[in-house]
């Protein structure tokens, strides 16, 4: 390839090491740009390098993972050349997956015109494959729910593996279920080619299945290109690699790719950091540009995150330094008694730097798992800090918090009907308005009793004996009657409750085989349910004011607040940045997680590794870095330890302060 004549001075718009990583003359190129780095930028300006060296839009291939990303790159390419750029191929994988196979759905026996199935659709789709296929023998025998379903199918396809590998390794307790999820398999797939549809992850498994049997179109595009552009190659599953690869075989095709493996942090989902460490294996000829000045964060800042990642062995050695001057303070480490005095330090601190000037906007609290943000959702309340959370729905607003609460609600409050019908129309095979109906009886026999026994408690005498079955259909005595006797087992008879501990560990054991056969993500509800217990048990006031305390942060209208605190999962906060960020429980324990530790796997722990360094670099002027001595209250007698995130940090990069 010859030499390029720009029409604009990109030595004098970018710096250094950005300007040698557009200006790259190579056929495989691969850009490692840091945190803060400008990567956006830089492949931004590579494309318009192109575009001025007089590459056609149309041989021009930039995949993205996000419509947003594309967009913004697209936007700006437009500035930069003022050339319409109409017929650049540009956009999510899925995107341009959609725009191909939309030309030769008919090679794959699709009727043009296929329509695209969003998770509703798929939800419902083999919803009904599930009742076709199994009829009644679903509720009796717990079945696998759509969702979790879908999920192992997802994750076969992103990860190339086998379903029932998956099924086995992630949730053998559905292993007795094997050949019957093998026949609904099947037979939605059949269903979506009967109905002329595919679902998200089909977009990827058929371009690769079209491009693979068909010879003529796999040499047609893999012509077309003259340069195909990756963003966020460390991010990139085994379906996203081929493609790739499909796209670039041309024998004039030159790739470029750029990413950070310091920043791979969803394997769960079937992102592969070897596909960006492995690169010069694959292209003996790759070119490596190291990106590593950074325009986020202070010099303090940057030394934590230097020394973090420096503990992972995988990677490609760098080292971020600051754009920005020198003299800010230290990140701040703080060894909070437990998670409720955490908590209290954490809006403590807010409150000051509100109170100073900052706005919540540029305000972030980060935490590994999202029940991790229960204590701070109640301090933020309490001290009337308005906030956002984004890493899923506000803590008491999941379907699984308000089951385990209804029970508890219910305990206080004998005439909630909300909660109890929230309960009973859980029920196997009771529709809406048989738990109307049952709803009704349990109201009748609560107030007869209480017009009985006039200034007393219904918690002093079992659910069984004051409720009864009389009034319930014989259908349903088997589980009204489960229900009663639950109820029962929550508080002896005489006694208001079980202790807070006892309390929630029977509610757990309750619980745990309904989310194990409805959610594929269980194991991190179980988290959340154990948290709930945590803060239940040291929760002054008991099972009342904690209730009390919920209703508080659910009534809070976070969407009418334009200038609210983030509270976020890393995970969720990737790509994102605020002036000051505090990343909690960052106990051995919770932050690696415990059952990454116990793994014992090298890989999983360096991916924890990685998230932590994603956290710290969130950061623009102020880190705080906290964790509680002890999650709970005082039945919880694990003690953490402070995380080796932590404790492998140099003392004098941090400063330790008093909650």
């Amino acid at each position: 390839m010859s030499l390029s004549f720009p029409s604009r001075d990109y030595a004098a718009e970018l710096n250094p090491e950005q300007y040698a990583a557009v200006m790259s003359q190579e056929r495989h190129v691969l850009v490692i740009a840091g945190a803060g780095s400008g990567k956006t930028r830089t492949l931004t300006y590579r494309v318009a390098r192109l575009l001025d060296d007089g590459v056609p839009p149309w041989r021009l291939l930039l995949l993205t993972f996000t419509n947003k990303a594309a967009r913004e790159m697209l936007q700006r390419v437009t500035e930069l050349t003022h050339t319409n750029i109409s017929q650049l191929w540009g956009g999510t994988f899925h995107s341009v997956a959609y725009r191909i196979l939309r030309r030769h759905a008919e090679r794959l026996g699709f009727r043009a015109g296929f329509t695209i199935l969003d998770g509703d659709d798929r939800r419902s789709m083999i919803r009904a494959v599930v009742k076709k296929v199994m009829g009644s023998m679903v509720k009796k025998d717990r079945f696998p729910k759509p969702e979790l379903l879908l999920s192992i199918l997802s994750l076969a396809a992103n990860t190339g593996k086998n379903w029932e590998d998956i099924l086995l390794r992630d949730y053998a307790i559905h292993a007795q279920h094997r050949d019957a999820i093998d026949s609904v398999f099947k037979a939605y797939t059949e269903q979506k080619l009967e109905s002329n549809a595919m679902d998200f992850d089909d977009l990827l498994l058929n371009l690769v299945r079209l491009l693979r049997e068909n010879d003529d179109l796999r040499a047609d595009y893999a012509e077309r290109f003259l340069h195909v552009l990756v963003d966020e190659y460390q991010d990139t599953n085994s379906l996203q690699e081929e493609i790739i690869s499909l796209f670039s075989s041309g024998a004039q095709c030159s790739l470029t790719v750029v990413g950070d493996d310091a920043q791979s942090i969803y394997s769960w989902r079937g992102a592969d950091v070897q596909h960006i460490l492995d690169f010069e294996k694959r292209y003996s000829d790759a070119r490596i540009y190291k990106i590593e000045t950074n325009y986020r964060s202070v010099p303090p800042i940057l030394s934590v995150s230097n020394a973090a990642i420096a503990q992972n062995t995988g990677q490609f050695a760098k080292e971020l330094r600051a754009a920005r001057p020198g003299g800010a303070p230290l990140p701040v480490v703080v060894s909070a008694g437990d998670s409720s005095v955490e908590a209290f330090f954490v809006a403590g601190r807010i409150d000051e730097l509100l109170a100073s000037g900052m706005q919540g906007k540029d305000i972030a609290v980060l935490y590994r798992a999202h029940s991790h943000s229960l204590e701070v959702q109640m301090a933020l309340a309490r001290a009337h800090i308005p906030f956002r959370v984004t890493s899923g729905l506000r803590f008491f607003e999941q379907a699984h918090i308000k089951d385990a609460l209804a029970y508890l609600r219910l305990l206080v409050n004998p005439f909630d009907a909300t909660a109890l019908l929230r309960i009973v129309e859980a029920f196997p095979g009771v529709g809406a308005v048989t738990a109307q109906k049952m709803v009704g009886v349990w109201l009748r026999q609560v107030r007869a009793w209480f017009e009985a026994h006039p200034g007393e408690s219904l918690i002093s005498e079992p659910h069984s004996r004051v409720i009864g079955c009389k009034g319930i259909s014989s259908r349903h005595h088997p589980l009204w009657s489960e229900l009663l006797a639950f109820l029962d087992s929550l508080h002896p008879e005489g006694a208001a409750f079980l202790t807070s501990a006892d309390l929630m560990n029977t509610l757990l054991k309750h619980l745990e085989p309904k989310l194990r056969s409805a959610y594929d993500n269980a194991d991190e509800r179980l988290e959340d349910l154990s948290q709930l217990a945590a803060s239940l048990s040291s929760a002054e006031g008991g099972v009342e004011e904690f209730l009390s305390q919920a209703s508080l942060i659910s009534g809070v209208d976070e969407a009418a607040q334009d200038d609210c605190v983030t509270l976020s999962t890393v995970h969720q906060a990737k790509g994102l940045e605020w002036k000051v960020v505090f990343v909690i429980f960052l106990g051995e324990g919770l932050f690696p997680l415990y059952r990454v530790i116990m793994n014992g796997d090298p890989k999983l722990m360096e991916e924890e590794t990685r998230l932590f360094y994603v956290a710290v670099t969130r950061a623009e002027d102020r880190l705080y870095l906290t964790y509680p001595r002890y999650n709970g209250g005082s039945y919880d007698y694990r003690y953490y330890q402070p995380s080796r995130f932590l404790t492998s940090l140099p003392p004098e990069m941090v400063e330790v302060q008093e909650p």
